[in-house]
């Protein structure tokens, strides 16, 4: 299966305290023992956190990270050097908006200890995706590669998720691409989500059961992917809003309106009555759209999204974020 996706915005790590909205370090040494200390006086703070949050917020996805990062060294003979080191962040990313806001601060990590012990040469590229994903699911968070491989290699990336890649790699194969073939994209999402979809979707069960619709949709999703790589590299856009829409309508099909929920189609519908594309930047909770017309579009669509209180901003796509040693590591493979 292939994908084409540019990255949500990123959660940084911090060289000094983690800014208040997330009061709280991990400290380590050589990864055990642990402790965690909160770096905010204001007990009201703290308890909003919490309700915002739960317990442990985005230092469980720090927890899983080391974990995750330790295992794989100790399995691939990756030596790590002693030392203590902290951990902090914050994030910009909306929470609830389908914008893998808990993947980015696993990414974000996962860079932080690829520096710190300096093995950012022996962990390649290609399987960094699967160690944040791996972290995910040590906490029973659901997701695939798609979001993880935007995040690690940044700026645009088309992502072929061929079978053959997946047995014989583990892995796809992730082609970066230049960010000025996009077009002006803009965010949706609504800042207080209420209804993202509370109905299981049975669409894994059924791929699993060789479901023949959701099998043949899946392969139309992929194939979408790679129109869409051919549009962007021949700055066929009308194709390209074409192919949004088309990607939007399959993914309607197959999970149904109740697993989508009935305020993702809205924002949905909303960028297509002023004649935008429009489809999920996800699995839902926010929508990336499209104005083939221009600026005279962009400003109905902003007055739409005012009216139905919804926030809109133009995605800044930001470049590559790979660093020199990687990108030497890839020309290696």
């Amino acid at each position: 299966m292939s994908t084409l996706a540019a990255p949500s915005p990123s959660a940084s790590p911090t060289s000094g305290p983690p800014y208040d909205c997330n009061p709280l370090t991990i400290s380590l040494s050589r990864l055990t023992p642990l402790t965690i200390s909160s770096s905010s006086n204001s007990l009201s703070h703290l308890v909003n956190r919490l309700q915002n949050e739960g317990y442990y917020g985005g230092v469980r996805l720090l927890m899983a990270i080391c974990k995750v990062f330790h295992n794989y060294c100790n399995d691939n003979k990756i030596n790590l050097h002693e030392g203590n080191f902290t951990l902090s962040y914050d994030t910009n990313i909306p929470r609830q908006t389908g914008l893998s806001g808990s993947s980015a601060i696993v990414c974000a990590a996962l860079n932080c200890l690829l520096d710190f012990y300096k093995v950012r040469h022996l962990v390649k590229v290609e399987v960094r995706p699967n160690l944040v994903l791996s972290a995910e699911k040590e906490l029973g968070i659901v997701a695939g590669l798609q979001d993880r491989v935007a995040q690690v290699y940044g700026g645009l990336v088309y992502m072929d998720f061929s079978k053959k890649y997946m047995d014989e790699l583990g892995h796809g194969i992730y082609t970066p691409m230049d960010t000025s073939l996009l077009p002006p994209l803009h965010l949706i999402y609504a800042e207080n989500p209420s209804d993202s979809g509370k109905v299981h979707s049975t669409v894994r069960q059924r791929w699993l059961d060789s479901d023949e619709f959701i099998i043949s949709s899946m392969e139309e999703v992929a194939n979408v992917a790679l129109e869409g790589r051919t549009a962007l590299l021949e700055k066929d856009y009308a194709k390209l809003a074409g192919l949004m829409n088309h990607n939007f309508d399959l993914r309607r099909l197959m999970f149904g309106e109740d697993v989508l929920g009935a305020l993702n189609i809205k924002m949905v519908e909303l960028a297509r009555q002023v004649g935008a594309a429009s489809k999920f930047t996800g699995s839902g909770g926010a929508v990336v759209a499209f104005c083939p017309d221009g600026p005279s579009q962009v400003k109905l669509l902003e007055d739409a999204c005012e009216k139905a209180g919804f926030a809109i901003q133009p995605i800044k796509v930001a470049p590559p974020c790979l660093s020199d040693i990687d990108i030497k590591t890839l020309s290696s493979n």
